[in-house]
């Protein structure tokens, strides 16, 4: 969606907010730099997020001239969380609700995990059939599967914190 920003006012509006704002006016599909400037308007380019950190997010707000003097998206890293006061005065701050989002996404990565130890083991049950006969190897990796859960990194392993299948 392009946006555009007057001159004069600052005013940020979408190419249709503009065309509105103009119904007198008859206006191209493509908007060159005349038409700009017989509107008084300059074109909005788009320009990448902000960098954040863990527990942060790119918000937009509003827009900047950079460095060549064109218009840009001007966006800023947020925090997620803050102090709150609930209606019984019981304060949680930041740290508390960071605490609890990590705490939900380490239990859905663990969850996600399970299901991938418990695939990969399901691929190798026919190992464990009485007419064959598992080898140490086999025995340890599915041993090692097993253990997955106690990993250092759990459960927010790697690739190569899985073991190899013999």
């Amino acid at each position: 969606m392009s946006e555009y920003r007057e001159r004069t006012t600052g005013e940020v509006k979408t190419q249709g907010q503009w065309r509105a704002a103009f119904p007198n006016m008859s206006l191209p599909r493509v908007w060159t730099s005349n038409v700009c400037d017989a509107m008084n308007i300059d074109p909005v380019l788009a320009s990448p997020a902000a960098t954040t950190t863990a527990y942060q997010t790119s918000a937009r707000d509003g827009v900047e001239q950079n460095a060549n003097g064109d218009w840009v998206e001007k966006y800023v890293a947020r925090d997620m969380f803050a102090d709150t006061t609930d209606e019984d005065g019981v304060t949680t701050t930041k740290a508390e609700h960071e605490a609890a989002y990590q705490a939900t996404l380490d239990a859905k990565t663990a969850t996600a995990n399970r299901s991938t130890r418990d695939s990969k083991l399901a691929e190798t049950d026919w190992h464990g059939m009485s007419d064959v006969t598992m080898s140490s190897e086999m025995t340890t990796y599915r041993q090692a599967l097993r253990d997955i859960t106690a990993h250092e990194n759990w459960p927010n392993l790697e690739d190569a914190d899985w073991p190899t299948a013999p």
